[in-house]
């Protein structure tokens, strides 16, 4: 067993895996026997008042269990992968000083590769200057903007689709802030992760497994009351399908079925053929990722599998 009373600091437990295939109630069983803090590592979990479709833990788990970097943002603002890692690497070097084991738990495999490998330095979102740039596609379309960046960054402009509103503010907005282009900046790698790190995926042995768990969650979130909770963020007015919060997996498909798009049934199938489809993209990633150590959903061993690793860092 890790004694944490060791010089050399605790290690960092990397557990990650595809949507629905069990990451948090082994994250729960890992809190129950090492001296370890969770930190979520999900795009999603970040927003507040989106609980229900994003699978978030309910009180009563963060009561017992809580988990950093979750609740972080309002559905109107972003957050990027550079916002993660600040943010990560605060709290694990908080996590490490007070002697204990930091648990990043989660399938956002942008934010890990990020905090693993550095990142570069980019700014932070500008509100000003993001409101400036909607109002200017307003006037001269997404199609226009795109044809600005590809006169200030043609590299970018390469690689970002023209219907891309996102991607193509961001890139603008770097250069506008800082006078350099995203294609130089991102060349640049800023801090990552030090120290010692054991990383596990966890994933059903057969994709068809996966596939039931995800149909049987969406079907136990639709229960729960997704539905009403996206209607009260729909009824704030100041949210829409293009930010990155509503761009959720089951968030859109429920949007559209609000604005009349379609009805209940393919809302649901198209709930579920998106997770579906999220969840093939994260074992794409880690089909390739190096270190990792992999384990079944389904094998009841799971926790003395990784206790047994840790002990031995």
């Amino acid at each position: 067993m890790l004694h944490t009373t060791d010089k050399k600091q605790p290690p960092v437990i990397c557990l990650m895996g595809p949507t629905a295939s069990g990451k948090t109630a082994l994250a729960m069983d890992l809190h129950d026997a090492l001296p370890c803090d969770i930190v979520s590592v999900d795009s999603a979990l970040i927003y507040c008042d989106m609980d229900i479709g994003t699978a978030k833990p309910t009180a009563q788990e963060l009561a017992k269990y809580p988990h950093r970097l979750i609740n972080m943002r309002d559905a109107a603002q972003s957050y990027s992968a550079a916002d993660f890692c600040y943010d990560a690497l605060a709290e694990i070097a908080n996590i490490r000083a007070n002697n204990r084991i930091p648990l990043l738990v989660g399938g956002t495999m942008m934010y890990f590769k990020s905090l693993l490998e550095g990142i570069s330095p980019l700014p932070q979102a500008n509100v000003d200057i993001r409101k400036r740039i909607e109002a200017q596609a307003k006037q001269i379309t997404w199609q226009g903007m795109h044809n600005e960046l590809a006169q200030v960054d043609s590299e970018a402009a390469q690689r970002i689709h023209p219907n891309d509103p996102q991607r193509i503010t961001r890139a603008l907005e770097v250069f506008r802030i800082t006078g350099k282009t995203l294609s130089q900046l991102t060349q640049i790698k800023g801090d990552k992760l030090e120290g010692d790190v054991l990383q596990f995926a966890i994933t059903p042995k057969e994709r068809s497994t996966l596939h039931e768990r995800i149909a049987i969650r969406y079907q136990q979130m639709m229960t729960q009351g997704f539905e009403q909770e996206v209607i009260k963020l729909k009824a704030r007015g100041d949210l829409h399908e293009d930010l990155p919060s509503i761009r959720c997996v089951g968030y859109r498909q429920m949007w559209q079925y609000l604005n009349g798009e379609f009805d209940r049934d393919e809302m649901v199938f198209r709930g579920v053929c998106a997770t579906r489809q999220l969840a093939k993209r994260q074992l794409t990633w880690l089909r390739n990722w190096p270190n990792l150590h992999w384990l079944n959903s389904e094998d009841d061993a799971n926790l003395a599998k990784v206790l047994a690793l840790v002990g031995k860092c």
